[in-house]
């Protein structure tokens, strides 16, 4: 589980819950966060392993992870499940996601500084071993660096006219394009115990 998906010590375990129920499913975790509030927000972003999630699977996620949660009982209190799909300027939260994604545009950041900087955007070119390599602007030339994997704080797609094009062709390609498919699942859970009569 790398920090990428999960970044706190609730959210992991939490990511140790929901994986096997999402997994069994035939989905994969994209990335899981714990938000507070008055009423905290669990937000899990799920994927099918060739893309291509739609509403009715993040529904049926919903209702899954809803009872195993209520099995394991890991939150205190009311909380909020929201299942969503990565949508379009997604997350990339494991090493895989950047050799899928090679080509494309993206923002990356670091943990730690590295040559006085912890942000790179750049065009995406793949993966070497444990580094994810990034084709970046420096001094006026192009260069392509790369970036251990553990140093990653945060990684994204940049929303760009081509990577636009590549999800409207991925839909037509599913013949699935519907506005809705980009929509997020909300379940409201309430973790007190109901009394029946």
């Amino acid at each position: 589980m790398t920090d990428l998906i999960a970044k706190t010590a609730i959210d992991r375990r939490l990511a140790e819950i929901v994986q096997p129920t999402i997994e069994g499913l035939g989905f994969e975790l994209i990335r899981i966060r714990l938000q507070g509030g008055r009423t905290s927000t669990l937000q899990v972003m799920a994927d099918r392993p060739d893309g291509g999630i739609i509403v009715d699977d993040c529904a049926k996620i919903s209702t899954a992870l809803g009872a195993a949660l209520d099995v394991e009982d890991p939150i205190d209190g009311n909380y909020h499940l929201e299942v969503s799909s990565p949508g379009i300027d997604r997350p990339l939260t494991r090493l895989k996601d950047f050799d899928i994604w090679d080509g494309y545009e993206a923002k990356i950041e670091t943990s730690e500084m590295i040559d006085g900087r912890k942000r790179f955007k750049g065009v995406l070119r793949g993966t070497e071993a444990d580094e994810v390599l990034i084709e970046i602007e420096e001094q006026g030339e192009t260069v392509t660096i790369g970036l251990q994997f553990d140093w990653l704080s945060d990684a994204k797609l940049v929303l760009t006219d081509e990577l636009i094009d590549e999800m409207l062709r991925q839909k037509k390609a599913s013949a699935a394009i519907d506005e809705a498919d980009f929509d997020e699942i909300e379940t409201d859970t309430d973790n007190s115990d109901e009394e029946t009569e």
